[in-house]
């Protein structure tokens, strides 16, 4: 790596106690991985969970660069898509996991997007009753979002997210050339989530990427490492508040009530990416908010206006095919992990950069919202 690229790496502490851990940020981090994940490991040798599009273009990247430092690699590349995050696969993977002999001491590598950071993350907190695991997110959604924090899971028939245990990665790597790789669909998708951290807790960063998310999704450099580090400062701050998801860190789901239960409705498909579901529950929590005398009519009016600027799905007509009718989806958001003594608990904002967690919305305001949203479909 030449001193301009190691001039643009940048390193965001998470200082958990007792399992801190840094977030490495920065291009050509695939080719160096060996030496930044060297220190972990107590044999010259991981192992690595990925997915069929990641390993195409990226994973001889990967491995030359453990090569460079000494270190055999093994890999098992699994379907791409969000289906990927059930049993079956998850099954396979551990089993793989321990066909190769994976000890405790050892370090798994999670590469590629939520789903495999998800599922990896998963398997490792459950084999042999944890190993050690290293993220390297291979999408703006994995890299400002599910890399960090230490939640992993996989999904049931009864929801999203529902099977999974918090399990820290020793480290993250977030290599900004593999975003130059992702199609626009995907790059959009994951911008929801940075989207996402401006409005639940910094104006001053929504303000910001109002004027700048068009170099972000140019691929203007700078930009882009911006976006991914104030999104990670973000979050690390609020997981080492509360880790678990007692309090503050319920923050981090703005929008996916909204999202988890349109998920589930398109079948975990192609209709609907899990960004672009945040994107639209951010907008919908929004316009909740307004209809609760929250916040101002020109906030969730600001927020999709933001939206569709950088091209991205806004509304419920934006999803392709039928949806259920808005008493299906609110009695699917019942199932959601948000739920807490029967009640259904909302992140709502007084304004943007201004969340909070309710847990006493009115079922009827949520229902009105749903029926407006798909009447204008």
């Amino acid at each position: 790596m030449n001193e301009t690229m190691m001039s643009n790496i940048d390193t965001v502490p998470v200082n958990l106690p007792d399992r801190a851990y840094n977030i490495r940020l920065g291009p050509g981090l695939l080719s160096t991985a060996g030496a930044e994940i060297a220190p972990f490991l107590r044999r010259p040798k991981t192992w690595i969970v990925t997915d069929q599009t990641v390993a195409n273009l990226h994973l001889d990247t990967l491995q030359k660069g453990l090569d460079n430092a000494g270190i055999s690699s093994a890999s098992l590349a699994l379907p791409p898509g969000e289906s990927t995050k059930y049993w079956p696969e998850f099954t396979r993977t551990v089993e793989w996991l321990l066909e190769q002999k994976v000890e405790r001491n050892d370090v798994i590598i999670a590469f590629g997007g939520g789903v495999i950071g998800d599922l990896a993350g998963f398997a490792a907190a459950v084999l042999r009753r944890g190993v050690n695991f290293i993220q390297i997110p291979t999408s703006l959604l994995a890299q400002v979002d599910s890399s960090v924090g230490g939640k992993t899971g996989i999904n049931a028939p009864q929801g999203k997210n529902l099977i999974g245990a918090f399990h820290q990665p020793k480290l993250v790597l977030a290599d900004s050339d593999v975003l130059n790789t992702l199609p626009k669909r995907d790059f959009l998708a994951g911008y929801g989530e940075v989207v996402k951290y401006g409005l639940l807790g910094d104006a001053k960063f929504f303000d910001w990427l109002e004027q700048n998310g068009a170099d972000v999704a140019s691929g203007d450099l700078a930009a882009r490492l911006h976006t991914v580090r104030r999104s990670v400062e973000m979050k690390a701050e609020i997981v080492l508040r509360d880790e678990t998801e007692q309090g503050d860190r319920a923050l981090l789901n703005l929008g996916h009530t909204f999202c988890h239960a349109l998920e589930n409705v398109t079948g975990y498909s192609e209709r609907l990416l899990h960004g672009e579901g945040v994107a639209i529950g951010c907008a919908l929590a929004f316009q909740l908010s307004q209809k609760l005398g929250l916040c101002s009519q020109e906030d969730p009016s600001r927020v999709r206006a933001h939206l569709k600027a950088m091209g991205m799905k806004t509304d419920l007509a934006d999803i392709p095919g039928d949806l259920p009718d808005a008493e299906t989806l609110l009695a699917i958001m019942g199932q959601d992990k948000k739920v807490v003594d029967g009640q259904l608990r909302f992140i709502l904002a007084k304004g943007i950069g201004q969340a909070f967690v309710a847990s006493d919305v009115p079922s009827e305001a949520v229902l009105s919202v749903l029926q407006e949203a798909l009447a204008a479909r």
